[in-house]
């Protein structure tokens, strides 16, 4: 690993933004004495379980449990009819859209079963093996129905309607009566067909993507306890525990002042432990059974039970002058929403062509759902599959015009001022300097070998403010403690640490970072949308500058002077004003005497910044590759991504490496495997293969700081960017080594060696 800063940076300098300490959480997990999910037990707990679907497809006519129910050991059984009718109900949110109706059904399905292994049923009992042995007792009257399991079956006029009544939301030409697309997106801008008319040259194609999983490493896990008051406590690994317990509340209808949600240690989320699976059918069990009830999936029921990303076909054509002016483009974005509506080509439409200047363009996103898994977010939702077809076509035209492919883009490139192609106005960005950053590296002047081959690939992510709130408080020794309630997913406990150091002037060893449960710190949206350091970090320090005033007046209490006479410098009260002659006194002179100046001192901040500061981000990749296997090997990755500020830069060089490696696997080899009748046939890590140590190279980083007016240091989120390129950067490597475009992922061996032994590969 390398890193490196490059472009503006802001004028004040700091003592404690831009350090490394070591994680204020990290001791804890490295020893093994964090508490993950599944980590959590209490007295009498039971052990909860799903039943799941045998079919990708079929109404339930009728569920008899009585010979489960029978079995010695088992204390509740569960099915949808244990919950309220929540009517389905799409409404807009985040980047895939919120449905709670559709939230229940997918923790428990209701008319029908939608997918191979759509849970509908759970059970408690005092073993999981008891569980287990009563879930094979659960008889069940199906009605099997054809399941839909490709995008072509499902926009086929005969195509079986997965849900009646359902109609095409969104704007444009849509269909009538009820229909699996779920949602059409567009954005148009100028004339397409003018533009097009003034291109020179025009490249265009067809390109592919799987499913892919998040592939975090903790399965889901929850402990619920109903006590004998009504009230219930959650422990969830969740990426936000205010969403749990809404989504409890409306899914099981329990009064939301009842419930308390305590986020636990997470081990790895990037999206996918956002919505809710096993929390309400824990707390209607415990609820039942009046016992607590801990369940954790498998790895197989988190393949086949949890939100993937889309699966995609898009076709898109891009328009470009003699000179490189790109002049238009056209793209049809088709993804896969799985069993409901939701799907993120949203996002996939925002971002595609975002990085640039194209002044003629339409974009048409259709969310389309299918007999397979629900879909969800995972990291930068839609924007990696979008730019993979976008970045495939830049490189293609950069070929055709002899050009290279970072100064095209540099030609193309958005400046401040400019509009997203979904609306926004740019304000200060780094494009450019990632760009130029990478050009500059020595990764993209060294020499090739044999079957060797080079791409780049850019990206773009528009990143999150949302609702946030923070308290920082001061101990009697001068320490300080920071509590929010977001949980640490990628290092943020130590950004906000030492943002709040850098506003008190005291080291950040002395500031203790806490994640709090909903009952305990304040409302804090989902930890995600590249938000948490930006949004609750603002949050953070509007509360720490709260502390500094109270310290100030504290001093003033002290020297029995004006508050307009004291200044807060370095962590310490400076008298000025004609009291100069009081001197200073330290933040733990000032807490040590907290009890005589008028208490504990403490201030709460919350925030809801309606904007987040764009993020881009621009990869090199090289490749090599066995043509007589087709096995391939990143030899070398370059990372260059615009953060703003980095408040801790060893955690946003982790950030770029980790959206670097998901990307790369996502790439060569990860995609869900299917049989005819919708069963996925690799759902474990033996069968679906992610990236290891081994597989990759040690990845270079370069950090842009191009500050962010949005954020008092100038912070813009970085979590999500990293994993927009690479699809379409690795795809353009393996062209430069293979001379074949491919157009669909991922570059497996079998792909790859039959592309390179057919004369019409440039098509696959």
């Amino acid at each position: 690993m390398s890193g490196g800063s490059q472009g503006k940076a802001p004028e004040k300098k700091y003592k404690q933004i831009g350090s490394r300490p070591i994680r204020h959480d990290g001791l804890d997990k490295v020893t093994g004495r964090a508490r993950f999910g599944a980590d959590y037990t209490l007295p009498g707990m039971l052990w909860g379980v799903f039943v799941r679907s045998p079919h990708a497809h079929a109404k339930i006519l009728s569920i008899d449990s009585s010979r489960a129910e029978s079995v010695p050991g088992v204390h509740a059984v569960i099915t949808a009819a244990d919950f309220p009718d929540v009517p389905m109900d799409w409404i807009p949110a985040g980047s895939t859209g919120l449905d709670f109706g559709a939230n229940a059904r997918t923790v428990l399905a209701r008319e029908k079963v939608l997918f191979h292994g759509h849970a509908f049923a759970a059970i408690a009992a005092s073993t999981v093996e008891i569980a287990r042995e009563a879930a094979e007792l659960i008889d069940v009257e199906w009605e099997v129905l054809k399941p839909v399991l490709t995008l072509d079956e499902a926009l086929a006029p005969d195509a079986p309607i997965l849900h009646e009544g359902q109609e095409t939301m969104g704007g444009g030409d849509k269909p009538e009566g009820d229909s699996n697309i779920s949602n059409q997106v567009i954005f148009e801008g100028g004339d397409v067909e003018a533009g097009f008319a003034q291109a020179d040259v025009i490249v265009e194609g067809t390109f592919v993507t799987p499913m892919v999983h998040q592939g975090y490493i903790e399965p889901h896990a929850c402990l619920a306890n109903v006590k004998e008051d009504g009230t219930s406590e959650i422990w969830a690994t969740t990426q936000g525990a205010f969403g749990v317990k809404s989504e409890v509340s409306m899914i099981t209808g329990t009064d939301p002042n009842t419930i308390k949600v305590t986020p636990t240690e997470i081990g790895g989320g990037f999206g996918g432990k956002i919505a809710v699976y096993l929390e309400p059918a824990a707390l209607v069990l415990s609820r039942k059974a009046g016992r607590p009830v801990k369940m954790t999936m498998t790895r197989e029921e988190v393949f086949r039970g949890t939100g993937p990303t889309s699966g995609s076909r898009m076709w898109a054509r891009l328009g470009a002058k003699a000179d490189g002016t790109m002049v238009a483009a056209e793209t049809r974005l088709e993804f896969e929403a799985g069993a409901f509506r939701g799907g993120s080509v949203g996002a996939a439409c925002m971002t595609i062509f975002s990085p640039y200047t194209i002044p003629n363009f339409k974009i048409l996103g259709l969310d389309i759902v299918l007999n397979k898994p629900r879909v969800g977010a995972y990291r930068a939702p839609g924007a990696p599959i979008g730019s993979f077809a976008g970045e495939s076509l830049i490189d293609e035209l950069a070929r055709k015009l002899d050009r290279d492919p970072i100064d095209l883009r540099l030609q193309n490139a958005v400046e401040e001022g400019e509009r997203a192609k979904f609306g926004p106005v740019f304000g200060p960005i780094g494009f450019k300097e990632t760009l130029e950053a990478i050009r500059e590296h020595p990764h993209y002047k060294a020499e090739l070998g044999p079957d060797q081959g080079r791409g780049v690939g850019a990206g773009y992510w528009f990143n999150a403010g949302m609702q946030s709130s923070a308290t920082v408080s001061v101990n009697n020794d001068g320490s300080s403690i920071v509590r929010t309630g977001n949980p640490d997913i990628g290092g943020s406990r130590a950004s906000l640490a030492l943002m709040t150091a850098e506003e008190l002037g005291i080291d950040v060893t002395r500031v203790r970072p806490m994640v709090g449960d909903t009952d305990s710190v304040g409302y804090c949206d989902v930890t995600g949308g590249s938000r948490v350091t930006y949004a609750t970090g603002m949050a953070v320090i509007d509360a720490a500058r709260q502390v500094i005033d109270h310290l100030r007046a504290r001093a003033a209490t002290i020297w029995n002077v004006e508050l307009d006479s004291v200044e807060w410098q370095d962590g310490n009260a400076v008298a000025i004003n004609g009291a100069g002659e009081k001197g200073s006194l330290s933040l733990a002179e000032i807490a040590a005497k907290m009890h005589l100046t008028g208490g504990p001192i403490l201030a709460s901040a919350s925030v809801s910044p309606p904007a987040a500061g764009a993020a881009f981000g621009v990869h090199l990749c090289d490749v090599e590759v066995d043509r007589e296997t087709g096995v391939s090997r990143v030899i070398r990755y370059t990372v260059a991504q615009d953060a703003g500020k980095a408040i801790h830069p060893t955690y946003v060089e982790g950030q770029f490496q980790g959206g670097a490696a998901q990307g790369i696997g996502w790439a060569l080899n990860e995609e869900y495997l299917w049989d005819a009748d919708g069963k996925i046939d690799n759902a474990s890590f033996l069968d679906y293969r992610v990236p290891v140590a081994s597989d990759l190279p040690m990845i270079d980083t370069i950090i842009i700081e191009v500050p962010n007016p949005l954020h008092p240091y100038g912070v813009r989120g970085v979590g999500e960017t990293p994993i927009v390129p690479p699809l379409g950067t690795v795809a353009n490597a393996m062209c430069d080594a293979t001379g074949v475009r491919f157009r669909a992922l991922p570059l497996s061996p079998p792909r790859v060696l039959e592309a390179l032994e057919t004369a019409d590969g440039d098509e696959r």
